[in-house]
C-alpha cells in the first residue's frame, strides 16, 4: 500500500468521528422498517406544513407495493420515477425498493428528447410520474414498452386549506385526473395504489447486494451513462455521513430537503440519511426562499444539504425580511466550490457550521467532507468518509503515485462506489483500474493534513445550479440549427450559479444568426438550465494538432472578452 493509501487524513477527522464504519447486510429497505417500528408516532415528512408519521409511511409504502405488483413489478425490474420532491416520491421509492424492484430517478423537466434517450436505455416497464409529465411519456413510441403509467397529483400532499388557497379546487384536480385515465397507454390515478391492501409479507425481499437505483450522470461524450448503485452503496453512504456527523441526534434531527431528490445528492443526504436517522424530513417541491425561510422561523434544521446559490439567496432573504437564521445546525455544500463570501455570512446569521463537500453518482454520491469542527478548510473540498481510500496519481500512469501536493488523478475504492454503468461493459472497464480502484477523471491535490483540494475537471462538465451539464450534448443542440457551422460550450464563472453555460459558435458562409433567437430554439430540446445564457459568434474555434476543438482555449478567448478574469 502505497504512503497515500495509509489514510493520513483519519488523523483529521472531527473528534467522535471513526476511521472505519461497519458494512451491515442491511437493505434500503430494512432501513425504512427499522425507522418505522422504532419511531413510528414522529413525524418522518413534513410537506406545506401537513405531516406524516412514520407509522403512516410505512403503512403507505406497504400499498403502493402491492398496487405497482399488481400492475406487473417484479424482482430486477425497472420502474421509472419522474416525480419533483414531495411525499409520494418518498412513498414510490420504497415501494419500488420493496419488491426487489430497481428506481431510476429522472428530472420531471427534462425535455421529450432527453427523457427518451434515458427510456430507451434503462427499459422500465412502469412509470410513476408527476401529472405534469404524463403527457410527454403517454407520447413515447409504443417500441419503448411502456405498459403502465401512475399519475401523481402533488397537491393531494398539501393540507385541503392550501389547495384552496391555491385556487385548486377538488372538482378541477379530479377532472385532469379523469383525463388523464384515457390516454394512449393505461394511466393509473396514484390514488388507486394508495388504497391497495397491504404487501403481502411472504414476498421477497432484495438483498444488500441487488441494485437497488440507476442514476445517471453526464458524460463528455453527451449520452448520459446510467450508474449502477447496489442497496449496500446507498445505505452505506447514508451511514458514512451519519458518522461523519455524531452530533445529530437520532429520532430527534430535522432534515431539510430543499435539493431535487432525483439528483444523487439530494437522494442520499436528504432521503436516505434523514430516513435511516428517524428524522424529520421536510420537503419543498423547488427550491424558493418564500417557501422555505416561513419554516425556518418554527423549525430550523439541524441538517441542511445544499449548493452555494442555495446558501447565499437564503441568507440575502432572511436579511430583506428580518428572519432568523439562527438554530439551523450543519449545513453541508457540494457540486461547486464554496467561497467565503457564503460561508462568512451564512455562519453568522446561523450560528451554525457550513462544510464543503465532494461526490459523485457513482460513488452514492458522497466520497469527501470537511470535518465539522474549527479544522475545516476552505476552498478544499474535505477529507475521505470512513472506510474510503483514495489516491491521486498520473493520469496517463495510475500505477504512479503523486507527491503530497502535486496534482493528478483522483482514485478512489470504498463500499460506496458503485458496480459499472447500466448495461455498459467498456464504459465500465474504462472507469477502473488496478484492485477496484475507481478513476473519477478529476484532476486533485492533497497536502499533508489529508485535505483534497479540486484542481481541474478533467471530464469538463459544467456544474450550473448544481446539476451537470454536459458540453457535447449542448453543443450539438446548437450544430442542429440554421446558419450554425460548428459549437463549443464551456463553463463560465458566476456568481449565482456556480457556472454559466456559454457558447461560441461559428457560422455557415454568408449565414446570419440572432443569438437570442437561437437560444430559444435550442430550448425546445434541452432543459432550461442546459441552454446557454451567453452566446458568442467567433470567426474561428481553437484546436489541437489533430484537430480536436480545445474548449480551454475557447474558455480563456470568452473570459478576454467578456472581460472578465479567470
Amino acid at each position: 500500500m502505497s504512503a497515500q493509501t495509509a489514510r493520513p487524513w483519519t488523523a483529521s477527522y472531527a473528534d467522535g468521528v471513526p476511521d472505519d464504519i461497519e458494512v451491515t447486510d442491511d437493505t434500503l429497505v430494512d432501513l425504512i422498517d427499522q425507522a418505522v417500528r422504532t419511531y413510528p408516532k414522529h413525524t418522518a415528512l413534513e410537506f406545506f406544513r401537513r405531516e406524516t408519521r412514520y407509522r403512516d409511511l410505512g403503512d403507505q409504502i406497504a400499498r403502493v407495493a402491492e398496487g405497482l405488483r399488481r400492475l406487473g413489478v417484479e424482482a430486477g425490474d425497472r420502474v421509472a420515477l419522474v416525480l419533483p420532491s414531495c411525499p409520494q416520491h418518498v412513498v414510490a421509492f420504497y415501494a419500488v425498493l420493496r419488491l426487489g424492484a430497481i428506481v431510476v430517478e429522472h428530472n420531471p423537466l427534462y425535455t421529450p428528447r432527453e427523457m427518451r434517450h434515458q427510456f430507451e436505455d434503462h427499459g422500465a416497464k412502469v412509470a410513476i410520474a408527476w401529472d405534469k409529465a404524463v403527457e410527454l411519456l403517454q407520447d413515447f413510441p409504443s417500441d419503448l414498452k411502456l405498459d403502465a403509467i401512475v399519475s401523481v397529483d402533488l397537491t393531494d400532499a398539501m393540507p385541503l386549506a392550501l389547495r384552496t388557497a391555491l385556487k385548486l379546487p377538488l372538482p378541477s384536480i379530479r377532472a385532469r385526473r379523469d383525463k388523464l385515465t384515457t390516454p394512449v397507454r393505461r394511466t393509473v390515478p396514484w390514488d388507486d395504489l394508495v388504497s391497495t391492501r397491504r404487501l403481502r409479507q411472504s414476498h421477497p425481499r432484495p438483498t444488500a447486494d441487488d441494485t437497488a437505483l440507476i442514476q445517471y450522470t453526464s458524460g463528455t461524450t453527451g449520452t448520459p451513462k446510467g450508474a449502477v448503485l447496489s442497496h449496500r452503496n446507498v445505505v452505506v453512504n447514508a451511514a458514512q455521513a451519519r458518522a461523519w456527523v455524531p452530533q445529530v441526534e437520532r429520532g430527534r434531527a430535522v432534515v431539510y430537503g430543499v435539493l431535487p431528490l432525483f439528483h444523487a445528492y439530494g437522494l442520499t443526504l436528504c432521503l436516505s440519511f434523514a430516513m435511516s436517522m428517524g428524522a424529520r424530513l421536510v420537503l419543498f417541491p423547488t427550491f424558493d426562499p418564500d417557501l422555505v425561510l416561513p419554516v425556518m422561523k418554527k423549525r430550523p434544521p439541524t441538517f441542511l444539504p445544499a449548493v452555494p446559490p442555495i446558501y447565499a439567496r437564503l441568507t440575502d432573504a432572511a436579511a430583506a425580511k428580518k428572519v432568523s437564521l439562527q438554530g439551523t445546525a450543519i449545513s453541508i455544500s457540494g457540486a461547486m466550490p464554496l467561497s467565503k463570501e457564503v460561508v462568512e455570512p451564512w455562519e453568522q446569521a446561523t450560528g451554525g457550521v457550513l462544510v464543503e463537500g465532494y461526490g459523485l453518482s457513482e460513488t452514492s454520491p458522497v466520497l469527501m467532507a470537511n470535518p465539522v469542527s474549527d479544522a475545516r478548510r476552505l476552498g478544499a473540498v474535505g477529507l475521505p468518509l470512513p472506510s474510503t481510500e483514495a489516491r491521486v496519481v498520473d493520469p496517463d500512469d495510475t500505477d504512479a503515485d503523486r507527491a503530497v501536493g502535486e496534482v493528478g488523478e483522483l482514485l478512489v475504492r470504498g463500499p460506496q462506489v458503485f458496480s459499472g454503468y447500466w448495461r455498459k461493459p467498456d464504459e465500465t472497464a474504462a472507469v477502473f483500474v488496478g484492485d477496484g480502484w475507481f478513476r473519477t477523471g478529476d484532476s486533485v491535490s492533497m497536502d499533508a493534513d489529508g485535505f483534497f483540494t479540486i484542481a481541474d475537471r478533467l471530464k469538463e462538465l459544467i456544474i450550473t445550479g448544481g446539476f451537470n451539464v454536459s458540453p457535447t450534448e449542448v453543443e450539438q443542440a446548437l450544430a442542429e440549427q440554421r446558419g450554425v457551422k460548428e459549437a463549443a460550450v464551456v463553463g463560465m464563472p458566476s456568481t449565482h450559479s456556480g457556472e454559466d453555460v456559454v457558447a461560441a459558435i461559428v457560422l455557415e458562409d454568408g449565414a446570419e444568426v440572432d443569438v437570442e433567437k437561437l437560444r430559444e430554439a435550442v430550448r425546445s430540446g434541452l432543459a432550461a438550465y442546459k441552454v446557454p445564457r451567453r452566446i458568442h459568434i467567433v470567426d474561428e474555434l481553437p484546436r489541437s494538432i489533430i484537430g480536436k476543438v480545445l474548449r480551454k482555449k475557447v474558455r480563456e478567448q470568452l473570459v478576454q472578452r467578456e472581460g472578465g478574469t479567470d
